[in-house]
Order: C-alpha cells, then structure tokens, then sequence
C-alpha cells in the first residue's frame, strides 16, 4: 500500500480519536456542553421548608473550560466607601452523565476549600439549570441550591 493511501484510510480514524479526546474534556461527551460564561440570573436555597430567593442584588458569572471553572461576584449596588463586596473561587471539575461536581480549591471563605459540590445540571437552549447540596459543617452551612445562569453572547468556546 503506498504512503498516500494509508494516510487517506487513517485521517478519518485520527479525527475521530481527536474528535472524541476533545468532547471528553468538554464535557459534551456526556451531551452537556458546558464550556463558556455564564451569568447568574435566579437562584434560590431551600433549608428545610424555607425557599430563599437570590441574585437581585448581585452579579455573578461562572466560566467553565474543558477542566476547570471559576466563579466572579460583586454587588449591583455597590456602596460608596470602601466595603464593597467581592466574591470569587474557582477549582478542577468533573462531568459524568449530568452529574457536575465543582473541587472547590480557591475560595476567600477557606472552610469551603478542599470539597467537592455535587449538582445535577441541564441544559435548556441557552440556559444552565444547576441543583444540589451545599454542606459546608464549619460554616453552618446545609442547604440545596437551585441556580439558573444564562449562555452570555460570544463567550462559548
């Protein structure tokens, strides 16, 4: 067989391997495609028989490449001095299936740091649906989060 002909009958099956490599890291192996900015839009926790509303009166987007994700919050509002309130932390994620489980490694509060956040995300069209338990014992922390972020424009890998 001459050298042309076996790089034709190999290249589909190296694209295929490279396609498949890619998709795993992406997440979409698993159908989800999870790569990109996200933007907060609703969320709430749920202790108990309380439903708690959040997000009016901050802002928060979430990034998520192939392996990692990072999350950046600050006040609507913020006040004319000095406390303005910022927020962010990020780690290694996982996807199987649509279990989505964030290894929280960089957070200003460190007794969240070092755990994993297990959540059961969806994709709806242009929107991320993700739920599950925070449980965070040295900061009196055990409530289910139901959080809604909106694809933004342009920012999908």
């Amino acid at each position: 067989m001459h050298m042309k002909n076996i790089l034709l009958f190999a290249l589909p099956f190296i694209a295929a391997a490279c396609s498949i490599s890619a998709c795993n890291r992406s997440g979409t192996g698993s159908g989800l495609r999870l790569n990109g900015t996200w933007q907060l839009v609703s969320g709430m926790t749920i202790t108990g028989k309380d439903t708690v509303p959040y997000a009016s009166d901050f802002r928060m987007i979430k990034i998520i490449d192939d392996d990692h994700f990072a999350f950046l919050r600050h006040d609507k509002n913020p006040p004319k001095d000095s406390s303005n309130h910022f927020d962010g932390g990020g780690g290694k994620y996982s996807l199987s299936g649509n279990q989505y489980t964030e290894h929280l490694d960089y957070y200003a509060d460190r007794n969240w740091e070092g755990k994993p956040f297990t959540f059961t995300v969806e994709i709806r069209n242009d929107s991320l649906i993700q739920t599950g338990i925070e449980k965070v014992d040295a900061a009196h922390v055990d409530h289910v989060i139901i959080e809604k972020y909106i694809r933004l424009s342009g920012a999908e890998n």
